[in-house]
């Protein structure tokens, strides 16, 4: 009971997070009073050179005075690629060359566009809002354009992707591994291994998940109910989630064992 329960709180703690996210995106989108809306070339002069009038950088549209931190921002820091620009695909790529920097996020992933919103979380906590670019995610109105729409729905879509992997990971935590060159490969479980805490240490097997090219190692629970079964249902193996389709044995390796050790 406790572990379900445990399971359950996360993912509850997961469905807050995306509505409380979204709520946040909401926020940022919306005018606020005194911003002022930026052109590319206007935004261009704030680089934190002698003579500029400020420092500042813009990311999803929304720029922000980044004075504070001038060390990482002017002229010859590392990050002075970012002032006076919007780079938000390089927050992504870790691409700094003028081709990277650039604003064009729509081929990006599901995944990029969540680490897009941490960044924007770290800016908006740290940094203050000054205004908007108007081009791509922002138009002459201050108002978001399809393109910021269609970010905020990959975001959105992003933290639907993480909730079901949070799922799928306490259903599967990761093996821990280890290889050395004299002693080969080696699998074992353990109550914490890959990061998920429980009740239940599991045995090592093979996860094929459609698309993936390798098969990961996971552990699997041995005894009661498959987790997609309620546990006071009496009809089941009492074998966990060994029955799982897409789970395959070690060759070589005791069923049951909790660690598997492959020779070099």
């Amino acid at each position: 009971m406790l572990r379900i329960y445990g399971r359950e709180l996360l993912l509850g703690l997961a469905v807050v997070a995306a509505a409380v996210v979204t709520a946040w995106l909401m926020g940022w989108w919306s005018p606020r009073p005194g911003f002022r809306l930026f052109i590319a070339e206007e935004l261009a002069r704030y680089r934190g050179g002698p003579g500029d009038p400020g420092l500042y950088l813009a990311l999803l549209g929304r720029v922000y005075d980044v004075s504070s931190g001038r060390r990482h921002y002017e002229p010859g820091a590392h990050y002075s690629g970012f002032a006076g620009r919007d780079a938000s695909r390089a927050f992504v790529t870790g691409d700094y060359s003028e081709a990277g920097l650039v604003d064009d996020v729509s081929d990006l992933s599901f995944s990029d566009m969540l680490t897009l919103q941490n960044w924007l979380s770290f800016y908006e906590k740290n940094y203050k809002f000054v205004g908007k670019v108007i081009g791509r995610f922002y138009g002459e109105d201050g108002l978001p354009t399809p393109a910021l729409t269609l970010v905020e729905a990959m975001i959105i879509k992003g933290l639907e992707a993480s909730k079901q992997e949070i799922k799928e990971k306490q259903k599967f935590p990761p093996c821990n591994a280890e290889w050395s060159s004299t002693r080969g490969s080696r699998f074992w479980c353990s109550q914490k291994s890959g990061g998920v805490s429980r009740d239940w240490i599991g045995v090592p097997r093979k996860l094929f998940k459609p698309g993936a090219k390798e098969p990961q190692c996971v552990c699997v629970r041995t005894t009661g109910p498959p987790s997609d079964q309620l546990p006071d249902n009496p009809l089941h193996r009492n074998h966990g989630d060994l029955d799982h389709p897409n789970l395959r044995e070690y060759p070589g390796c005791p069923s049951l064992a909790t660690s598997c050790s492959f020779p070099p």
